[in-house]
């Protein structure tokens, strides 16, 4: 047990020593690559005008208006989101906006009735919460010096409820098969969801599981070697992004630590 502690004691010092080696560029890399997969799927509406407007058309029979109408808002909402968190400007109105599209896309694409890519839907809206509660903390601390009446309640349950949100990105990484590298797979990314949930260690459990998730998403949505008139290329184009964000949501979990509610945070009280 006490080699244990030792051993979790040293892991913890190396996540010191990167945060403070990281801490100016950390945030800003992290909002990058939360925000990056609205980025490429606006620019994709761009690029792909017409396949999108007649995928609405034919599954909804919506009729060329409408459809043309969902990738407008589509594009130009995401675009215009990631513009207004990138600069820091009117980030409440943009993170409302990209609420607003994965609401849209998990309706328009039938997200609701598929369990992986709604968990990825969600995993991703916690991302969008992460972003708003840190915006929301920058708020505050413009008016660091006057009263407060106890402490900042929905930062801190906005911060749980994106740190929750943010795991189940990792329940759809879960494959159940007799097979002792993914037994081992399995059993510590379950603990490192855990702990980032009820925010034990949650630091060094994010760091570790940002490590691990971009192993893991270079190795299997490497959609850069697949020939672009392959429809593979750009269903692992989709997951590539869509991984990158849950990066980025849990970079501002090691940036800026679970919140309030959080066991770090009531260890401190102790």
């Amino acid at each position: 047990m006490k080699k244990q502690n030792e051993l979790m004691d040293k892991a913890e010092d190396v996540a010191d020593q990167v945060l403070r080696h990281s801490k100016h560029i950390l945030p800003h890399v992290a909002r990058f690559c939360l925000i990056s997969t609205f980025l490429e799927d606006g620019i994709r509406m761009w690029n792909q005008w017409g396949e999108q407007r007649d995928y609405m058309n034919i599954s909804w029979g919506c009729g060329y208006f409408l459809g043309t109408v969902f990738v407008v808002v589509n594009m130009c909402g995401q675009l215009g989101g990631c513009v207004m968190i990138l600069s820091r400007q009117k980030v409440p109105i943009g993170c409302g906006i990209l609420f607003f599209i994965i609401a849209l896309q998990t309706v328009a694409y039938s997200i609701l009735w598929d369990l992986k890519f709604l968990l990825r839907n969600l995993a991703l809206a916690g991302g969008v919460l992460l972003l708003l509660a840190e915006n929301k903390a920058e708020g505050r601390s413009l008016f660091a010096g006057l009263p407060s009446l106890g402490e900042n309640n929905p930062k801190q349950y906005m911060q749980l409820s994106g740190r929750i949100l943010l795991v189940l990105m990792f329940l759809t990484l879960l494959r159940f098969e007799m097979d002792f590298l993914l037994m081992v797979q399995n059993l510590v990314g379950t603990a490192m969801i855990i702990l980032i949930a009820i925010g034990y260690k949650t630091k060094l459990s994010a760091l570790v599981l940002v490590v691990w998730l971009t192993c893991l998403n270079f190795y299997f949505n490497a959609f850069w070697s697949i020939p672009a008139y392959k429809p593979m290329r750009d269903f692992l184009k989709y997951d590539f992004f869509q991984t990158l964000s849950v990066i980025g949501g849990l970079l501002l979990v090691v940036a800026f630590g679970p919140g309030g509610v959080s066991m770090d945070e009531h260890k401190k009280k102790w």
